[in-house]
């Protein structure tokens, strides 16, 4: 990662430069947990960035770790694709990848001194009625009719619950702490469940598994973390947190900081809803162009280095606020602007016909790849007597404004030459099918001879030597900026979100490789799709426009 992303500053490096000025820490250890039950999201890399990009700037560690407490939604799947995007985005992690099943052993251990110190019990109320005795935000819980049963007879019913002699959802292992709490998660929550499903790193060794709330500040004191890094919802939870470790024979102690999650208008976040999305075949998959995760926008062509320089411009805060669209569109803008060589592609062809042209002539015309950055040299791009351009490049009448080709009028086809519209032929439909041309053979780098001032330029590709090639054109999945509000979601899923058409690219297009970022001049940044674009059959995604026409739509 290059150093000129400079380091940010927020109030969670505040806390850490604190503690490292006060001798509280010496080095500074965090980790990166998801739950492998769906792939990662654009609000994963904003904690991806934050955990890894503390790490590597103190020079300290980041450990990726699999919070795999819920056999039943997580698949092997996800856990490679995970890996895939941390590593996608830059970073590396400490050592092997951790389980929080590594440390199934150890929550037993611990699940089993709490009950030993009276701090824990086995619960025989059903899920529905744990809900109820637990009280609401104006009412105290009550003491479920278990609570106060011995430390042996709780030692043998949770062994009893772990050698499969409870169903599901008829025992539990609960906190004893304050049915009176403020704080619902302190109100005896649950510790350990029933459940009978084989998990995808230890098989069918266990029947138990513990809860996120249980596991997750045993695992990060063992791991030794520092700083343990997460988002707002879990501000409560840090009650918990500490309690746990405060009532184990633990000598790490780590302190939890929330930081406010990221909320992007036009998405949903929801893992539930990504995933429906996903099983009802709203999109294609996991890894649809169109999706807010990490393996979409990176089909899409996204870069790493956009990303990070997104969840560096959005910063880390407490404070939870809607993130416009046009901000991550503009930084993929920024890079790819810098970046991505030029090449020329047809999305809506009319064919042009240069009267005075040499029908058998090939003309190999040199362009340079990118206007300003002579370093990354030139392209041959073929120039025949007929050539493609775009529909709407051409008017049969049109006002000064207008800068494309007009009949009777001359345009500059790009890196090529002047040319001007003579007639033109429809069909019975009344579209332009030809249009009908002639061509300054002395303009071919230089402005005609006798000072006529051409101004227009448009681009086009060669009938004979173009590719044809499918052009997926992506917009914002959903219409309304805040799909989540919604009665249903789905309902707000943007019609217009794919258009495919038929196109035509320059030749030097056949060897695009996918995810690479490229301009199609004067439309916008495309990219070879990672899946679908083979060598006899082109296919590209539009990454982003241009300039941002939602940005017009959306102050209208």
């Amino acid at each position: 990662m290059s150093e000129a992303e400079a380091r940010p500053s927020n109030f969670i490096r505040q806390i850490i430069d604190k503690d490292l000025a006060d001798g509280k820490h010496n080095s500074v250890h965090t980790r990166f947990p998801p739950e492998p039950n769906g792939y990662l999201h654009i609000g994963h890399a904003k904690s991806i960035c934050l955990n890894f990009g503390i790490a590597q700037d103190y020079q300290g560690q980041c450990n990726l770790r699999f919070d795999d407490t819920n056999p039943e939604k997580e698949d092997l799947e996800y856990v490679e694709s995970i890996k895939q995007d941390v590593k996608w985005l830059g970073f590396e992690w400490s050592g092997e990848p951790h389980y929080s099943s590594d440390y199934f052993d150890k929550l037993y251990e611990y699940a089993v001194e709490l009950i030993n110190k009276g701090l824990a019990y086995v619960e025989e109320l059903s899920p529905e009625q744990i809900r109820e005795y637990r009280g609401s935000l104006t009412e105290p819980g009550k003491h479920s009719p278990y609570r106060d049963r011995s430390v042996e007879e709780n030692l043998a019913l949770f062994e009893k619950m772990r050698t499969g002699g409870f169903a599901e959802g008829t025992a539990c292992l609960r906190a004893k702490i304050d049915m009176a709490s403020s704080f619902i998660v302190l109100r005896d929550p649950v510790l350990y469940r029933v459940r009978f499903a084989d998990h995808h790193q230890t098989g069918d060794k266990w029947c138990i598994y513990p809860m996120y709330d249980f596991t997750h500040c045993i695992s990060d004191a063992l791991e030794g973390i520092t700083h343990s890094l997460c988002t707002l919802e879990f501000q409560d939870n840090r009650r918990l947190y500490d309690w746990v470790l405060d009532n184990i024979s633990i000598d790490c102690h780590p302190r939890q900081y929330e930081f406010s999650r990221l909320n992007l208008e036009y998405t949903v976040m929801s893992k539930r809803k990504l995933n429906q999305l996903v099983t009802e075949k709203l999109v294609n998959g996991w890894d649809d162009p169109r999706m807010p995760t990490i393996s979409g926008l990176r089909r899409r062509g996204f870069t790493p280095e956009s990303m990070r320089e997104f969840c560096k411009r959005i910063g880390v805060t407490k404070q939870d606020n809607m993130i416009e669209y046009g901000s991550l569109e503009s930084c993929i803008r920024d890079d790819l602007n810098e970046r991505a060589p030029r090449a020329m592609a047809v999305l809506d062809p009319v064919k042009i016909v240069i009267e005075n042209y040499d029908a058998d002539k090939v003309e190999m015309l040199n362009i340079h790849n990118h206007p300003n950055k002579p370093e990354m040299g030139d392209r041959e791009v073929p120039f025949t007597r007929e050539v493609w351009i775009e529909r709407d490049d051409f008017r049969e009448e049109a006002n000064k404004k207008y800068k494309r080709l007009v009949l009777g009028k001359e345009v500059r086809l790009r890196g090529a030459y002047v040319i001007k519209a003579e007639r033109i032929e429809k069909d019975e439909q009344g579209n332009i099918t030809t249009i009908y041309c002639t061509y300054d053979a002395d303009t071919l780098g230089a402005n005609p001879a006798d000072g006529r001032k051409v101004k227009g330029v448009i681009h086009w590709v060669s009938v004979a030597k173009a590719l044809p090639a499918e052009i997926r054109l992506y917009e914002r999945l959903f219409t309304v900026p805040n799909p989540g509000a919604a009665a249903n979601f789905a309902d707000t899923i943007n019609p217009e979100s794919l258009v495919k058409v038929q196109g035509f690219v320059e030749p030097s297009l056949a060897e695009a490789k996918p995810e690479f970022g490229y301009q199609f001049e004067r439309i916008g940044y495309f990219c070879a799709d990672n899946k679908d674009s083979k060598a006899d059959a082109l296919v590209f995604n539009r990454t982003v426009g241009l300039r941002d026409t939602w940005a017009k739509i959306d102050a209208a």
